[in-house]
């Protein structure tokens, strides 16, 4: 009779997971059920509600956090937060705190996080937490979507490219050592099975969004075998894809193209430290790191996050930081959930702000602080919240 009564409760939570989505069933194992069918009743979170790990970072990370709830509640949205708090600079970082991030990922599979800022101080450590987390959780893929934002003007208006990033080797591979006094090494590590990995995921990506390009872009003139070995990965899986266009640029011709005639590019994929270059240089054609959105995937995690990492440190306890990246983010998150209303409510709401135009936080040209700027977005939710 008991484990008749177990096969039920595990039954009950598969049933409540189909209906609320693919991903939702991916988080209540059968085999965790079994073992401990009173599980769910000692969870503090509600009945259909999606549980969402936190990390609010440094700088304005932990401001930006508070603005996302504030309009999480007057939305509604059906998300619990398991917050933490990592961060070198404030000395809140232990291999502890890490895991516990990591057994919370495994618990929710999507995190919003702030920027976690790495400190240029060599403390006998080179790789920093952020790095470290990410590779923990194999977040291979950044992608970050750059849009302009109906009515706000900048140099370059009505872009939309998407920038695809491979994170977790390259010249961020922490691997440095002092060969002879005065002398550093500093390498710069490219796979084949992360190149093609990398390669794969963008063309998957053009192809499921409808997209018509993807450009690889490289430094395979001067490093012959590391860039090399990417560019003829990206070559490979590009015929694979037909119906996708394929081009190669260098980086720095990438860079002054992007300044010169940004709307040729769709898609771009490249190695890390070229991404996180591009990435500042395309959130500046369209306003800044605070109004692009960014997101890190692995097979089984998903990470959102603003697209141009930037603490913003000289802001913080100042309510000046625009809010924009870190709500749209949280919005992309929201659709990764299914929660298509709440997603689409929250954008919206962001977008008309920005188009009205009447509150602008510093770095477009405003006056209006944060706090300003979130009551705004609640304002103009759908008119029928509430009713």
């Amino acid at each position: 009779m008991a484990a008749l009564g177990v096969r039920r409760v595990a039954a009950a939570g598969l049933l409540r997971a189909q209906s609320l989505g693919a991903w939702r069933g991916l988080r209540v194992p059968t085999t965790t059920l079994q073992q401990n069918p009173e599980a769910k009743s000692h969870s503090t979170k509600p009945e259909g509600t999606f549980q969402v790990t936190m990390l609010p970072g440094d700088g304005v990370g932990p401001e930006l956090m508070h603005a996302v709830k504030e309009v999480f509640k007057a939305a509604s949205v059906p998300v619990v937060f398991d917050e933490h708090h990592l961060s070198e600079v404030q000395n809140m970082a232990s291999e502890e705190k890490l895991d516990q991030v990591v057994d919370s990922m495994k618990e929710s599979k999507v995190a919003l996080i702030g920027k976690i800022h790495t400190p240029m101080e060599y403390k006998g450590e080179l790789a920093s937490y952020d790095m470290r987390l990410r590779r923990k959780l194999d977040l291979f893929a950044n992608v970050v979507h750059v849009k302009s934002l109906p009515g706000y003007q900048t140099r370059h208006n009505n872009l939309d490219l998407v920038i695809i990033r491979e994170q977790t080797e390259g010249e961020y591979s922490s691997l440095e050592h002092e060969s002879a006094k005065g002398v550093i090494e500093c390498l710069k590590i490219i796979t084949r099975a992360k190149s093609q990995r990398i390669a794969k995921f963008a063309f998957d990506f053009a192809t499921k969004k409808g997209r018509s390009k993807v450009t690889a872009v490289h430094k395979a003139n001067i490093m012959k075998l590391g860039d090399g070995l990417f560019l003829q990965c990206c070559e490979e899986v590009a015929e694979l894809y037909p119906k996708i266009k394929f081009e190669t640029m260098i980086i720095d011709n990438c860079c002054m193209q992007l300044v010169q005639n940004p709307y040729q590019f769709d898609v771009l994929v490249m190695p890390n430290l070229y991404g996180n270059i591009i990435d500042n240089l395309a959130a500046g054609l369209v306003g800044g790191a605070g109004v692009v959105p960014g997101e890190s995937y692995s097979a089984e995690y998903a990470v959102f996050e603003m697209g141009a990492r930037h603490p913003f440190a000289q802001a913080v306890g100042r309510n000046i930081a625009n809010p924009t990246a870190m709500l749209l983010s949280a919005a992309n998150m929201l659709r990764h959930l299914n929660l298509e209303f709440h997603s689409n409510l929250i954008s919206d709401a962001v977008k008309k702000v920005i188009k009205v135009g009447k509150v602008r936080t510093r770095d477009l040209g405003g006056y209006s602080t944060t706090s300003d700027f979130v009551k705004s977005v609640i304002d103009h939710l759908h008119p029928h919240y509430g009713a």
